[in-house]
C-alpha cells in the first residue's frame, strides 16, 4: 500500500466533518436578493442546533401493484423497526458513500404531499399520472417505512422524491434531474379532494401553502395573485407544472424552476439557478442541503412579516448525515452514454468552437461557473470584486431571478453535461427538447412553451439565449448530436 493510500485510509476513519450551521459560515453561503435589503436571515447557531435530529428508518422499496411480490406488505407489516443510519459505524469513505445513499431516500414526510399509499397501490393511479416506473418494478420516488412494527408508512419528500430519473428503458439515475410528476399528481389529489369535501376549506389549504411565497417588500408581487384566484384556477396552475420543474420551497406555484441536475455538483461554484448558495466545498453543500430540507421556512426576510410557520419539518439532519450525503453526491456519475462522438458529432464541436459557445460553457465542465445580470439589474460595484460575473446579457426571462426569494438578480451559466438524459430545458423548464431551444419561433409572443407553458396554460415567449438561432438546420443537427455526446 502507498503512503497516499494509507494517509486517504486514515483519514477516510476519521473524517473531519465540517459544523453545517457555523454561525460565521452561514452569514457568507448566499449572494445577496437583487434587493440586498431583504437578503434571508437565517436562524443562529443556537436555534440551528437546537432542533432535533431526525432518525433514519431503514426503509424498502415502492412497487406498482402488478410488480410487487407476492405477500409482500404482509412481510413488511411483520418487520421490526431499524435505525438505518449509526455514524459510529462508519469506518471507511465508502462506508460513508454508501450511507449517504440512505440520507438521499430517507423520507422527511409521512403525510401524503404529491401522492399517497392509496395511490401508489391503485393500478389507475399510473395511467392517470404518468408516473414512471423503474425496470426493477419500483418507484423510486418514495419508500415504504417501518417505524412502529405492523404499521407501514408510504414515506417521500427526501431527496430523491424530487432528484431521481427513469429513463425510457427504466434505468434509474440517482442525481438526476427527477420526472416524477408530482406538483401535477399533488394538484390532481386537491382536485379529488375538492370534491367530497368542503371546497372552502381546500381553497384555503392551497392558499396557506402559496402565502410562503409572498414577497411583501414587491410592490406588484405575482405571487399575491394566488389570495384571488378561484380554487379551479389554483389547482390548474399545479396541473400545468410538468415533471422536471417544482414548485420548491422559496420559489412559486407560477414561476416554479426547473429541478437541478446533481451530478456534477462538485464541480459547480454556485447552486441553484440564480447562483444564490456560493459552493467551494462539502460545508457550503451541507449547508445548502440543510437549508432546503428544513430550515429555509425559518428564514426573516429584513423588516418584512415572517414567513407562514405552518407546513414544513420540525427536525433537521445531524452534521454527520449531511456529511454522509455529501459524500454521496460528489460521487454520482451520469449513465452510460449511447451517443457518440460520430462524423455529425464532431461537425457540431466545430460549430461549437467557432461559434464561441465555449466562453460560457466552458471544457471540460462546460461552464464557466460564472454568474449573468439579468435585465433590470445592475449589479454593485462590490459584486464585481466578490463575485464571478460576466458583464454579458443574454435576454432570459428574469421573473425567476427577481421575483422570488431566490431572486440574485442573476442567472448561472448553467453546465452542458448531461443534456442528453435531461429535460426540460431553461430554468423554468420552457422546452422539451434541444431542438425547440434552437428553434427561433420560441421568442414570439404566440409560441406555445413544449414544456412548462405558464400557469395560465396560454402562448408565452421564451426570451433571450439567442445564441444558435441563426445556425442552417444542418449546423444545428450537427450542434445537437455533440451536445448529446457530453
Amino acid at each position: 500500500m502507498t503512503l497516499l493510500a494509507v494517509l486517504l485510509a486514515m483519514a477516510a476513519v476519521s473524517p473531519s466533518i465540517p459544523r453545517t450551521w457555523k454561525q460565521s459560515d452561514v452569514d457568507t453561503l448566499e449572494v445577496p436578493l437583487a434587493n440586498a435589503r431583504y437578503s434571508a436571515i437565517h436562524i443562529s447557531e443556537e436555534q440551528y442546533y437546537r432542533i432535533p435530529v431526525r432518525v433514519i428508518y431503514k426503509s424498502y422499496p415502492v412497487y406498482r401493484p402488478d410488480r410487487e411480490p407476492a405477500g409482500y406488505m404482509e412481510w413488511l407489516r411483520s418487520q421490526e423497526p431499524q435505525v438505518a443510519f449509526d455514524a459510529s459505524r462508519l469506518k471507511t469513505r465508502e462506508d460513508w458513500v454508501n450511507a449517504g445513499t440512505l440520507v438521499f431516500n430517507a423520507p422527511t414526510s409521512y403525510g401524503p404531499v404529491f401522492f399517497g399509499a392509496a395511490e401508489v397501490r391503485d393500478p389507475a393511479f399510473y395511467q392517470r399520472s404518468g408516473m414512471p416506473v423503474a425496470k426493477d418494478g419500483t418507484i423510486p420516488f418514495a419508500r415504504w417505512v417501518i417505524r412502529r412494527k405492523g404499521e407501514v408508512e408510504l414515506g417521500s419528500m427526501g431527496c430523491n422524491t424530487c432528484h431521481t430519473r427513469v429513463l425510457a428503458d427504466g434505468t434509474i439515475v440517482a442525481g438526476a434531474q427527477g420526472n416524477n410528476p408530482g406538483d401535477r399528481e399533488g394538484a390532481s389529489m386537491l382536485r379529488r379532494a375538492a370534491q367530497f369535501a368542503d371546497p372552502a376549506k381546500v381553497l384555503e389549504r392551497i392558499r396557506g401553502f402559496a402565502r410562503q411565497f409572498e414577497m411583501p417588500w414587491l410592490a406588484d408581487d405575482p405571487n399575491r395573485r394566488a389570495q384571488t384566484m378561484s380554487l379551479d384556477g389554483l389547482i390548474a396552475a399545479g396541473e400545468a407544472i410538468p415533471p422536471g420543474v417544482t414548485a420548491r420551497s422559496n420559489t412559486s406555484i407560477f414561476l416554479p424552476p426547473q429541478i437541478p441536475d446533481l451530478i456534477g455538483i462538485e464541480e459547480r461554484r454556485y447552486l441553484d439557478h440564480t447562483g444564490l448558495v456560493r459552493h467551494s466545498g462539502i460545508g457550503d453543500l451541507m449547508r445548502y442541503c440543510s437549508l432546503v430540507q428544513d430550515v429555509s421556512k425559518l428564514d426573516r426576510y429584513g423588516d418584512a412579516p415572517p414567513q407562514p410557520a405552518e407546513g414544513g419539518h420540525n427536525e433537521r439532519y445531524s452534521d454527520e448525515q449531511l456529511y454522509a450525503l455529501g459524500l454521496y453526491l460528489y460521487s454520482l456519475h451520469p449513465p452510460s452514454n449511447p451517443n457518440r462522438l460520430d462524423a455529425t458529432a464532431n461537425r457540431g464541436k466545430a460549430v461549437f468552437e467557432h461559434a464561441g459557445c465555449a466562453a460560457c460553457h466552458t471544457p471540460p465542465l462546460y461552464t464557466n461557473n460564472r454568474l449573468i445580470p439579468v435585465d433590470g439589474f445592475e449589479p454593485p460595484e462590490d459584486h464585481r470584486k466578490r463575485f464571478d460575473l460576466m458583464e454579458t446579457r443574454i435576454g432570459i426571462d428574469p421573473r425567476y431571478s427577481l421575483q422570488t426569494h431566490k431572486g440574485t438578480g442573476y442567472y448561472k451559466v448553467p453546465s452542458l453535461k448531461g443534456v442528453w438524459y435531461r429535460s426540460p430545458f431553461e430554468h423554468n423548464g420552457s422546452v422539451v427538447t434541444l431542438e425547440d431551444w434552437f428553434d427561433p419561433s420560441r421568442l414570439g409572443a404566440d409560441y406555445v412553451p413544449t414544456g412548462f407553458k405558464g400557469y395560465d396554460g396560454g402562448t408565452r415567449s421564451v426570451k433571450g439565449h439567442r445564441f444558435g438561432l441563426d445556425l442552417s438546420p444542418d449546423e444545428k443537427k450537427a450542434l445537437i448530436a455533440f451536445l448529446k455526446t457530453l
